[in-house]
């Protein structure tokens, strides 16, 4: 870390105005964006040098550069004290060129209410402020929150956007799975460097095309996604990687290993170490347990590709997904590296889904909480779902009582879906939205024609804390995707499909229900969940019930 600058003494001398092109201030701004953390380092150093002599730069042109720096560094400690010294010499908030490189700073640092914080209180915000703010809250997650400061921009500010703002929009947009958006983005990008109003200046970057292959498959327009792709001049390896890895998680496995097989036979592009976590991932969507080993054998030796942690998890959950479970513990023994927790826990959700037996089960959950890992919780949780598929209750309480013993929580789970280019977010029970009445209406007219087709639910997919069969029947009843798929029948115009995101993984009776309501109400419903996608028409889904 760059040494600490609290001790040193910043001298401002109001008279002395040096040349903002001086020597001293040019090799600071040189160091800052040279992008290298040694020069990054030697930024802060010169910074406190410079500060330190009687004749020192003007603060509103060395402040930019030295944040900047920190910001590379994710130096937090000096970057606070370069803030403090903006704040004690009047620049922050009201300098604004100071005060972006400030908001820069904090979301470099992964603090975006921080960032918040100040860019509110900066009262003559520019178009860099904007984007600034906007890509903090996108770079740290917040995509929604990212697309509400967006929408206020436009409505409050006043200000057109430009090619910086709509990247970090395209972000958000693929973060929240937010499909009108994110063509309205596309659309503005055409706008903004369309050239000569042909979108040729567009169709020629490759930056931007890969992210709006990105875009598309990640809002469940696959085809799309395609189409940018199959029209793009000039492809990096990035490109194939993003196409590979959107065919496979829309389950079009065979689409996304033919384009790997074209790539490297045809087009003679040399694949790296993405492109076979891409491919690994479609054998493992399709259970293409044969292409999956040849395709790992194929990167070891034909590529000299040495395995990642990333590699090893699909090969282990391509095999024991498929019931190898005894070929995926011996990949696990040879590791190169040690297994993490997700590693475990893949063995343990085949081992749920596989029947393999309780002893198994709890082996592999020990292992998983040898590891630490934040999400022990869903350790708990897969191992609560081995003993009610086993209708081992008091097992499942047994859970539930060390869980809360430990202070451990499961993860809340959330659906979202776009409406009219609002994204609508449920939880499980919620009774926020406006149209809360209207959607439980719905809810029980679903669960009518449900149950007039035949269901049952899958009780082992309940909530730990239910307890008699009713009781678990309406825990699942209340499941945040079934108010986003009743909001979506409610809202969505005839024959568009209805778009969801939920935050965790869909559970098989969801599943199920999924299957059902698209054919009971002759709708596609598209639903991205945490490891993919899941395309429900005329009753079947697009994984073919192996996910």
């Amino acid at each position: 870390m760059p040494p600490s600058l609290a001790a040193t003494p910043l001298p401002i001398t109001p008279s002395h105005r040096p040349d903002p092109s001086s020597s001293s201030v040019q090799l600071l701004r040189s160091l800052a964006r040279s992008r290298r953390s040694h020069l990054a380092h030697r930024a802060l150093l010169l910074f406190r040098s410079l500060h330190s002599s009687p004749s020192p730069p003007p603060p509103h042109f060395s402040l930019p550069a030295a944040l900047s720096a920190a910001s590379f560094l994710a130096a937090l400690p000096e970057g606070r004290q370069l803030h403090a010294l903006a704040v004690k010499l009047a620049l922050a908030p009201a300098h604004t060129v100071v005060t972006n490189s400030v908001l820069h700073l904090y979301a470099s640092c992964g603090l975006p209410d921080a960032a918040l914080a100040l860019f509110r209180h900066i009262s003559a915000k520019s178009l860099v402020s904007w984007n600034t703010a906007i890509d903090a809250l996108v770079s740290n997650g917040d995509h929604i929150g990212a697309l509400e400061l967006f929408r206020e921009m436009q409505r409050d500010a006043g200000l057109a956007p430009d090619a910086y703002t709509v990247q970090s929009v395209i972000g958000a947009c693929a973060g929240a799975g937010a499909l009108s958006l994110g063509v309205y983005a596309h659309a503005l990008l055409l706008r903004e460097l369309g050239g000569h109003g042909d979108g040729q200046a567009v169709s020629r970057d490759v930056l931007i095309n890969n992210s709006l292959v990105d875009l598309y498959g990640k809002c469940g327009a696959a085809e799309l996604a395609r189409q940018v792709f199959d029209r793009m001049p000039q492809r990096d390896i990035t490109s194939w990687n993003v196409m590979i890895l959107t065919l496979a998680n829309h389950g079009r496995v065979r689409e996304s290993v033919e384009l790997f097989d074209r790539m490297t036979r045809v087009e003679n592009v040399v694949p790296n170490a993405i492109t076979f976590v891409a491919v690994l991932s479609a054998c493992n969507h399709g259970g293409m347990v044969e292409e999956g080993r040849r395709y790992f054998e194929m990167m070891v030796s034909e590529y000299g590709i040495r395995p990642r942690i990333e590699h090893y998890g699909c090969m282990v959950d391509i095999l024991a997904r498929a019931g190898f479970i005894e070929e995926a513990l011996d990949v696990v023994s040879g590791m190169n590296c040690r297994p993490d927790a997700i590693i475990w826990r893949s063995l343990l959700d085949a081992c749920c889904k596989q029947n393999a037996g309780s002893e198994l089960s709890e082996a592999m959950a020990k292992m998983a909480l040898d590891v630490p890992d934040d999400a022990v919780s869903g350790v708990y949780v897969l191992l609560s779902r081995v003993y009610a598929s086993a209708q081992r209750w008091n097992d499942v309480g047994m859970v539930r009582r060390l869980m809360s013993e430990e202070g451990l929580k499961k993860e809340p789970g959330f659906s979202s879906i776009e409406m009219d280019g609002l994204v609508h977010q449920f939880v499980a029970g919620d009774t926020s939205h406006p149209l809360s009445e209207e959607i439980y209406m719905k809810l029980d007219e679903i669960e009518e024609r449900l149950a007039s087709s035949g269901y049952k639910p899958d009780l082992s997919e309940a909530r730990m804390v239910a307890g008699m069969d009713h009781t678990k029947g309406a825990a699942l009843r209340l499941h945040s995707e079934r108010l986003a798929i009743s909001f979506g029948l409610l809202k969505a115009r005839a024959g568009a499909p209805i778009r969801i995101l939920k935050n965790l993984r869909v559970c098989k009776d969801c599943h199920t229900i999924s299957k059902l309501v698209s054919e009971l109400y002759g709708v596609e419903i598209i639903v991205r969940d945490r490891i993919r996608f899941h395309h429900f028409k005329d009753g079947v889904c697009s994984c073919k019930d192996y996910w």
